[in-house]
């Protein structure tokens, strides 16, 4: 129903921006690294969905059609509502899903809160039918192992995937392969 709106943010909530169009305020909920892309005063541009509920009217918002669209998907799969897709959004990137789906890695998934082990497993089957791999997934794929025990690491450090991922990538090309001096290195991007 309605599927983007421009507006400009007037308040910034823990999981939600207040855009106001044309005079009214419309609370959207949005995944949580995009609320610290945006300050007060800004003029967004988001892509939405609504969620329509006997006494309640919700709208997501998201950067891109491709999250939207991804949001929606989760969304199909049983036992997943707004809020918990919401949550896989703000915990998660697409190469993370994409690499838990496509390497069979359903553990990555459970590092979201609120997923479980069978509902992780769950979302990995349902949803290696549903996404299309991208180009990076050769990169992702091909994750070693030492890299993937740093991002296990980083993460019950209690950063989030998106972090560990962001810092694991801070790493230069020739970084030594031992786990310790990745892990050093990787936590050396936190400072």
């Amino acid at each position: 129903m309605i599927a983007s709106l421009r507006g400009e943010i007037t308040q910034i909530e823990d999981n939600a921006l207040i855009v106001e169009i044309s005079g009214v305020g419309l609370r959207i909920f949005v995944p949580k690294p995009l609320l610290s892309k945006y300050n007060s005063g800004d003029i967004t541009l988001l892509q939405t969905h609504l969620i329509v509920r006997e006494t309640e009217l919700s709208l997501y918002g998201f950067e891109t059609a491709s999250d939207r669209q991804l949001f929606t998907t989760l969304l199909g799969i049983d036992g997943i509502g707004p809020k918990l897709a919401l949550s896989v959004l703000s915990t998660l990137t697409l190469d993370a899903i994409q690499r838990a789906v496509f390497s069979e890695e359903p553990d990555l998934l459970s590092r979201v809160p609120g997923v479980g082990k069978k509902t992780a497993q769950k979302m990995q089957l349902y949803l290696k039918d549903r996404l299309k791999p991208t180009n990076n997934l050769d990169k992702i794929a091909s994750m070693s192992e030492a890299d993937s025990e740093v991002l296990a690491a980083l993460t019950s450090l209690g950063y989030s995937v998106v972090e560990a991922q962001t810092a694991l990538q801070s790493l230069p090309k020739d970084a030594p392969d031992q786990v310790e001096e990745k892990l050093r290195m990787a936590l050396g991007y936190f400072q």
